[in-house]
């Protein structure tokens, strides 16, 4: 498939890096010569320099061809208009338009998309994405990373293996006869910055391990005890930056969180007044985050979570380890960079959002139509969790998982089937028309492909908007 991508920053490098990895023709338009240079230096993609939204250069990068164009520069403007004039002049079949200015996503004003108006089929709002992960984080504290699988019948579960996991040392094989009756299934293990996919069922997790595990949503509760976390729902909140996404987050802890009190610590004067007049369920403090005197006055010493989202990731980072000094019991930090992703984990913060990486998967989501029903990042970038369909001439259709050639790099966590969560043993029988739970080492797309009989066009559009 032919795409254009429109900017070349963390965002628009890492689509292009996965989609290049999947064989798509790929170009990058980008206003820096040296983002360009950057980008074609280390991926199989080609590059244009200029502005993303100027017709000549759409024209030079080729969209006219293109079946997709995907606009994630950091105007919302340029994104637009992008998408526009690709509709416009080159008639291109799909525009996505990455939107971040609460302005443009007020829903009273949702008919400006589409049809005859801004011919933009799918938005992708990284502040409403990282608010959702953010909100699942809160849910469940114990973990690193929660995300929703078919649509929330299911759970896909990142946990650090500290000292106090009952179960460290046992081997994956003996936690069935543990737990009969749990439905959990451990889908991977990362150690020393490498993946480790169960097979044998010989492997047992150490401390240290970040471990990825998927579960029926119904036995959350359960499957986090058997790590050793029984927090419940985060019922204090302190927020570090009042923000987009601090605003946004305050709004769904006090419409969604019943129980949950909520603080914003906002360094801006303006901006503190601001919120007051119009959060009226959450407290505001004016003052600096790394300011000890304002970490007590917020009461952090005795707080359960502590959720720095500024827009600087050194503040996030150092906020979140003071807090943890401080007292806090999780801290969740919001960091760009992804050279910053490993770091931190080492160094005490419980969990790290990644913006980039949410709106790429986002994005993703909608690159792999049809069979491919959804795609999960992993934290540290090392693969990928896909709902997927399977069809009747599957390789994986109508025989025990434990025959079945599981290409290296992939492996099955769940099974979702007329309403149902089957957790995945050595002989469980996947049958046609079932959700198959896959985790996807990075640059191993293609055979899941091959394995579910999926072929290259159900990973492109077919031209509908949804």
């Amino acid at each position: 498939m032919k795409i254009v991508i429109c900017g070349g920053g963390l965002v628009g490098s890492a689509i292009a890096s996965h989609l290049c990895e999947e064989q798509n023709d790929v170009t990058v338009i980008d206003h820096s010569a040296e983002n360009i240079q950057r980008i074609t230096d280390h991926y199989d993609v080609h590059g244009v320099v200029g502005v993303a939204s100027h017709p000549d250069r759409l024209a030079e990068a080729g969209v006219r061809d293109s079946e997709l164009l995907i606009a994630v520069t950091e105007s919302d403007e340029i994104n637009m208009v992008a998408c526009q004039v690709s509709h416009t002049i080159f008639k291109t079949p799909v525009k996505i338009a990455r939107i971040r200015s609460n302005a443009y996503l007020d829903p009273t004003f949702s008919s400006l998309y589409g049809g005859e108006n801004l011919p933009i089929d799918h938005i992708i709002s990284p502040e409403a994405e990282v608010c959702a992960a953010i909100s699942n984080q809160l849910r469940v504290p114990g973990a690193f990373d929660v995300q929703n699988l078919c649509d929330g019948k299911m759970n896909l579960v990142g946990v650090l293996c500290t000292g106090n996991n009952p179960i460290l040392g046992t081997s994956l094989r003996h936690l069935t006869s543990l737990f009969p009756d749990l439905s959990l299934t451990i889908l991977a293990i990362i150690r020393d910055g490498k993946v480790i996919l169960p097979r044998s069922g010989i492997e047992a997790m150490e401390t240290g391990d970040r471990v990825y595990f998927v579960c029926d949503s119904s036995h959350l509760d359960r499957a986090m005890a058997s790590f050793g976390h029984d927090e419940g729902e985060a019922r204090s909140v302190v927020i570090a930056g009042g923000g987009s996404i601090g605003l946004m987050l305050s709004r769904e802890i006090e419409l969604n969180f019943q129980n949950t009190h909520s603080q914003i610590i906002e360094l801006d004067a303006g901006r503190a007044k601001a919120l007051a007049e119009e959060l009226q369920g959450t407290s505001i403090i004016n003052g600096d985050i790394l300011d000890g005197a304002i970490l007590r006055e917020a009461g952090v010493h005795k707080t359960e979570t502590f959720v720095a989202v500024t827009e600087d990731d050194e503040v996030n980072i150092l906020s979140a380890l003071l807090a943890k000094r401080t007292g806090a019991q999780h801290a969740v930090a919001l960091v760009n960079i992804p050279g910053f992703i490993s770091l931190v984990s080492t160094l005490g913060v419980d969990a790290v959002i990644n913006p980039s990486q949410i709106t790429v998967s986002s994005i993703l989501e909608y690159v792999r139509r049809g069979r491919i029903r959804d795609v999960h990042p992993i934290v540290e970038d090392l693969g990928e969790v896909l709902e997927a369909e399977a069809l009747p001439s599957s390789l994986l259709v109508g025989k025990p998982l434990r025959t079945a050639k599981i290409p290296k790099g992939l492996a099955i966590g769940g099974v979702y089937r007329n309403g149902s969560v089957i957790a995945v043993r050595g002989d469980t029988i996947i049958e046609a028309g079932d959700t198959v739970i896959i985790f996807v080492a990075r640059g191993k797309v293609a055979q899941v492909e091959k394995l579910l009989s999926v072929r290259l066009d159900f990973f492109s559009y077919d031209g509908n908007p949804t």
